[in-house]
């Protein structure tokens, strides 16, 4: 079951599962993530063009993960959070994946500290403003972490799931 978490330090808004937390400071895991497959792109400012290759690149390094229909979700949560970071700064952005025992986690860092906010989509504004609403419902846990420039926005899909 999901639970939100608010508190002070490095994690602003979280939607966690029962699994441990990580901040920057974490070691633990840093090995599997060493060991595991990893996707890392520098995504243009403003090159909406990333999207789809974000997704084309996912699909391929999530070929051998989970059941079908699990990377269909990856993506979808992988191509809103590389548009947030595209539309809503005027800077480039890191997208970074990892296929671990534990499951999947993506994270897209870009370099302006403003924290993007849930909220409810306005129902005449086309599709505007449910890319953190898909997230927060579709993925397992999610959440937005401070870096010294800037913020990586993740989501965690767990492999017990898939």
């Amino acid at each position: 079951m999901k639970r939100q978490v608010r508190g002070s330090g490095s994690m602003a808004i979280a939607n966690t599962s029962a699994r441990k937390e990580t901040t920057e400071d974490d070691t633990e895991g840093a090995g599997d993530q060493a060991q595991s497959p990893q996707l890392r792109r520098e995504l243009g400012r403003a090159d909406l063009r990333a999207v789809p290759e974000a997704r084309r690149a996912l699909r391929e390094l999530l070929r051998q993960w989970g059941k079908p229909g699990r990377s269909d979700i990856a993506e979808l949560l992988t191509s809103e959070l590389v548009t947030n970071a595209l539309v809503h700064t005027d800077h480039a952005a890191v997208l970074t994946a990892t296929v671990g025992p534990r499951g999947l986690h993506v994270e897209v860092r870009d370099f302006v500290g403003r924290r993007p906010r849930v909220s409810a989509p306005v129902a005449d504004d086309g599709t505007n403003g449910r890319g953190l609403v898909l997230v927060d419902s579709l993925a397992d846990a999610w959440g937005v972490r401070a870096h010294g420039v800037g913020k990586a926005v993740w989501f965690d899909l767990d492999a017990e799931a898939a």
